[in-house]
């Protein structure tokens, strides 16, 4: 997937690898299959690398969740808001229904 097109809900915002829905409280956060690196989006696409990427995200903030509390309310679509039923099969597993919060800004890459 290069780029969603969900229509039934405002786009707000498309970065480097994840396209961001604004549902009033709440994001959904769709992760695609694009690359970059530094802050160069090529034209190829990793196949399933959305998927792996939002597994990953998914994995630390259930894993964290008794330590810290995280914005994270649903990876499964069948939970997300009715307007995104017709989407379900596209979104499955490279999605997350997220709570709005205010943020502290931190970035940390990890190579190696």
């Amino acid at each position: 997937m290069k780029y969603t097109q969900i229509d039934t809900v405002p786009l707000l915002s498309r970065g480097k690898v994840r396209d961001l829905y604004d549902l009033d409280d709440q994001l959904l956060i769709v992760v695609t299959d694009r690359v970059s690196a530094f802050d160069v989006v090529f034209d190829e696409l990793i196949p399933d690398k959305g998927a792996v990427l939002n597994s990953i995200s998914a994995f630390w903030f259930r894993k964290l969740e008794h330590v810290i509390p995280n914005h994270m309310v649903s990876t499964d679509p069948a939970q997300y808001p009715a307007v995104f039923a017709e989407y379900a099969a596209e979104l499955a597993g490279r999605s997350m229904l997220v709570n709005k919060l205010d943020m502290v800004n931190a970035e940390c890459i990890v190579r190696g």
